[in-house]
């Protein structure tokens, strides 16, 4: 408890040392409070432009900050652009530590130091993020590597934050009418876990090795090689890649690079990993993409950076698609009816009162150009609708939402002129065919006749191991056997009639031959 408030009494005062209350308390009205806290702080040099102290708060603040400062920065519709710029310097331009703890660290690690692991190891490091740093390197058979360095210390810190964000997320929920609709806690624990998650680098190797299999034969994606052997928990080693910051718009074009190909490519990636695989790259800003510049690979995007990943299952795939589709064709009562069927709006939600609702949302940004949309914007329509119809908040597609910011401002930088719905519908019609047509079935059979040989010999055996299992507690077992007893009982009933009748009839028959003898006599 007492690292918690010292965690927030440093929140509190680095938010006021860079005047972070100022920033905010400039966009209302409210001037005598400005006023106020000028005189208070009188102290403060507020002298340096506002985006650079937003900038060097976040920073201070450590990995979650600078996270939040990575994906602001790329919604320039949203944030002022003299932010927006300082902000991207957050990318990959945050204060790197001291070389000697890389190299101790990778000692630790790998059990050796890095000039007998390598034939060359370059002590600055080329880039420094929130949560590592990265150093070149040759190994020594001469292939060129980028070896990956965990900050020190950075489990404790983010504990600290993680801590404090639970703290508000009860509040929240305690205090605010919708709280518990937005399912704060959770959507807190999921960023918990996808935080902690990256701080095993072993488990971000993993995932570029997924990735880069999933895209293996891809003329869009390139993704880097891993070196198993030289890679933990703490230190990992990949290929090299070479190529220009997608944030580069002009060195791009001196390249000869088709933005506007790029950024349709774009859009392609992102659907393919979220449809095709259930499987995409969660930290797609601009600091984690390249383009190459290799002749034989030229134009293509370079994914960097597999720390956060996300996944989504056959049911989440099959919301989304049959939503984008709904929203694509403007069939905004297919959208309603999605949201109820799942479960995420109420059984007793009226269709129509949703359909209007969502439309009134989504209408506007139709056959109008990426330039001219903010997705922010409608984001934050939908939220307030969801509100009124107390659609639940789903926090397996927090990272999802949060891609697909990422993308859009990506793609606002390359080409402002991009279609996304018209370049997204036709990959999405594609995907539902071979998902629910002839084609996706037989892909399906083929894909599980293995199995289905496997079990098949097996069924009768399972049946009656099934049947004798059901019997224990099983209402219908207990039924059918009552059923069988009163059958056996009836049975032997019908033993007795059939003797008794039986014995009954010899009898008469005896008796009518005796006197008919009789008689004769």
């Amino acid at each position: 408890m007492i690292l918690k408030f010292l965690r927030l009494l440093k929140i509190i005062r680095v938010t006021l040392r860079y005047g972070i209350d100022e920033i905010v308390i400039s966009g209302f009205q409210v001037p005598r409070i400005a006023r106020w806290l000028e005189t208070v702080l009188f102290w403060r040099d507020l002298s340096a432009p506002r985006g650079e102290r937003l900038r060097k708060a976040l920073e201070d603040l450590g990995p979650i900050f600078v996270k939040l400062g990575q994906v602001l920065s790329t919604r320039r519709d949203l944030m002022p652009a003299d932010i927006a710029d300082e902000l991207a310097k957050l990318q990959d331009r945050v204060p790197s530590f001291d070389p000697d703890l890389a190299i101790a660290q990778i000692q630790k690690s790998l059990g050796a130091h890095p000039d007998q692991l390598f034939a060359d190891f370059e002590r600055i490091p080329v880039a420094s993020a929130s949560i590592a740093q990265v150093h070149f390197a040759t190994l020594k058979d001469g292939r060129e590597v980028a070896v990956k360095v965990l900050r020190p210390g950075m489990k404790e810190t983010i504990d600290k934050d993680v801590a404090l964000m639970q703290i508000a997320a009860g509040w929240l929920e305690t205090l605010w009418a919708d709280g518990k609709r937005l399912k704060a806690r959770e959507v807190v624990a999921e960023f918990d876990k996808y935080l902690h998650d990256e701080l095993d680098l072993m488990r971000e190797a993993a995932n570029a090795s997924q990735l880069r299999r999933n895209f293996h034969d891809s003329d869009l994606l390139l993704v880097p090689e891993m070196h198993w052997d030289y890679c933990s928990a703490s230190v990992i080693v990949m290929e090299r890649m070479k190529g220009i910051p997608v944030s580069q718009i002009d060195q791009l074009r001196e390249a000869g690079v088709d933005l506007s190909k790029l950024s349709r490519d774009g859009v392609t990636i992102f659907f393919t990993q979220i449809f095709r695989d259930g499987f995409f790259h969660a930290d797609m800003h601009p600091g984690n993409i390249l383009v190459s510049t290799d002749p034989a690979s030229f134009g293509r995007y370079i994914a960097l950076d597999f720390g956060i990943v996300g996944t989504l299952n056959d049911f989440d795939k099959d919301y989304l698609s049959q939503n984008f589709l709904a929203f694509f064709q403007r069939d905004y009562k297919r959208v309603a009816e999605a949201h109820i069927e799942s479960g995420w709006a109420p059984k007793e939600t009226r269709v129509d009162e949703l359909e209007a609702a969502v439309r009134a949302c989504c209408e506007p940004i139709f056959d109008r150009p990426l330039k001219d949309i903010s997705f922010g914007q409608v984001l934050l329509r939908l939220f307030q609708t969801s509100r009124r119809f107390n659609v639940e908040v789903q926090p397996q597609l927090v990272l999802l939402q949060k891609t697909l910011l990422n993308i859009e401002g990506l793609g606002r930088q390359l080409d402002p002129e991009l279609d996304l719905w018209k370049t997204a519908k036709p990959y999405l019609e594609r995907w539902m065919s071979e998902q629910v047509g002839w084609r996706g079935l037989i892909d399906k059979l083929k894909t599980e006749a293995p199995r289905y040989s496997h079990i098949f010999p097996q069924l009768p055996r399972l049946a009656h191991q099934a049947l004798l299992r059901a019997g224990d507690g099983n209402p219908q077992q207990e039924m059918l056997a009552a059923l069988l007893a009163e059958q056996r009982s009836t049975n032997n009933l019908l033993r007795v009639i059939v003797y008794f009748g039986g014995g009954l009839c010899a009898g008469i028959l005896a008796a009518q031959l005796l006197l008919h003898f009789y008689w004769i006599d």
